[in-house]
């Protein structure tokens, strides 16, 4: 019996994952070049780069341009990772696609012309690549996966691309100090393609310009190069809640400019509209749970875990509870550490994914991060509970992989 081609894709997640091009290139190859069917704009970062690229693709569609995002990793479905004008890819063409490139794969496997098995993210990549083609895409914003250099969707050739921050994560793969980190994600610079750059740490900021002036790209630092943000939203507040979107917010804005250069007009009024009326689920969401509030907040390192207290601060959601779950790769004392002071209590939970953390470890670790109360309850719907019926405000954070199901139970049906 063949394998369904969706089954086949989620059968790849036991492969882990690999950087390098070798595989996507490859099945591009195999594909006859899906990705040099539509313009492309890459988006990187630590932290921002969801974001940054939904308000892009938001403003794309206002302007009239035919536009697709791709992102990961998905919180619910499959198939919010593709996203075709303003809808997600329907799942039949999803299927047809993942079937076209499970075929390449094979075809390539017998030839003996892939080194390695393809990952997951390499075959959702192409997936991606297969499905704008399709549909005739004119211009595509692709949000990185993983660092840059050797993401596997750095196999295209740029219009634009940008770096909306640099902090730690995935330090086994990028190193452990910022210029490292900052190497790997200027790895998308492209010669003669504008690079766009948020806010960075000096350090990181000089690897990025010093890479930029060697493949003789343009460094646009947003900050700077940009002009003022109110100048091109007005008294209209930004779509996205927190201090740290309106960084994002003039990263993408400053992108959306170079693109004239490579004939998509973006107007003003376009770019307004990718700022003030974008949705991007699971940042500093909100719900009502009974009679709780919820937010709901995908921080999973030190830079998301701060930006989000100090929303917290900001909101005066101090004494709130805290339901957490992240996976065992990460900074969690780090994390936790940075909202043991204005949360009251913490229920430690466990991440839809076999790399989560144990709730047990993870009130362990949160014991000795503040002086709050600490408790453990391994399913995300029970311990939910447990804060909701505890406190009348929760916030759930540290793991995509808890956010995603989390945001499940609570959305109204």
């Amino acid at each position: 019996m063949t394998t369904d081609p969706i089954d086949y894709l989620f059968s790849l997640e036991r492969l882990g994952m690999k950087l390098g091009l070798e595989n996507i290139a490859a099945l591009c190859a195999a594909l006859s070049h899906p990705e040099r069917s539509f313009k492309s704009i890459l988006i990187a970062g630590t932290n921002g780069k969801g974001s940054v690229t939904a308000m892009v693709h938001r403003a794309l569609l206002e302007a009239g341009v035919r536009a697709a995002r791709y992102t990961s990793p998905h919180l619910e479905r499959l198939e919010e990772r593709y996203v075709i004008g303003s809808s997600e890819v329907e799942t039949g063409r999803l299927r047809d696609a993942a079937g076209r490139v499970r075929d390449a794969v094979e075809a390539l496997q017998r030839a003996g012309r892939l080194e390695a098995p393809p990952t997951f993210f390499e075959c959702a990549t192409a997936i991606a690549f297969d499905l704008f083609r399709e549909a005739a895409v004119e211009v595509a914003v692709l949000e990185v996966g993983l660092g840059g250099r050797l993401d596997a969707t750095n196999v295209v050739s740029p219009i634009a691309t940008a770096i909306t921050s640099i902090g730690f994560d995935h330090q086994a793969q990028l190193g452990d100090t910022l210029e490292s980190i900052a190497s790997e994600k200027a790895g998308i610079v492209k010669p003669g393609v504008p690079m766009v750059c948020g806010d960075l740490p000096r350090d990181a900021e000089r690897v990025i310009a010093g890479i930029c002036e060697d493949r003789g790209a343009p460094l646009i630092r947003a900050s700077s190069g940009c002009g003022d943000l109110r100048t091109v939203i007005g008294d209209t507040p930004l779509a996205l809640a927190g201090r740290h979107q309106r960084g994002n917010a003039v990263v993408a804005a400053c992108v959306l400019r170079q693109l004239d250069g490579a004939g998509v007009a973006v107007s003003d009024r376009a770019i307004r509209a990718g700022l003030t009326d974008v949705s991007w689920p699971a940042r500093l969401e909100r719900f009502q749970y009974g009679p709780t509030q919820v937010l709901l907040d995908a921080a999973h390192n030190p830079d998301g875990a701060r930006a989000l207290a100090a929303y917290l601060v900001e909101e005066a959601w101090s004494g709130c509870a805290l339901v957490f779950g992240a996976l065992r790769d990460k900074a969690v004392a780090e994390m936790l550490a940075a909202l043991a002071p204005v949360c009251s209590a913490v229920i430690s939970t466990t991440a839809a994914s076999p790399r989560a953390l144990p709730a047990a470890a993870i009130a362990d670790i949160a014991r000795a991060a503040g002086t709050w109360s600490v408790s453990a309850i391994e399913d995300p719907r029970g311990a939910i509970d447990e804060a909701a019926r505890r406190f009348p405000r929760v916030v759930v954070a540290g793991s995509i992989f808890l956010t995603g199901p989390v945001r499940g139970i609570l959305r109204p049906r």
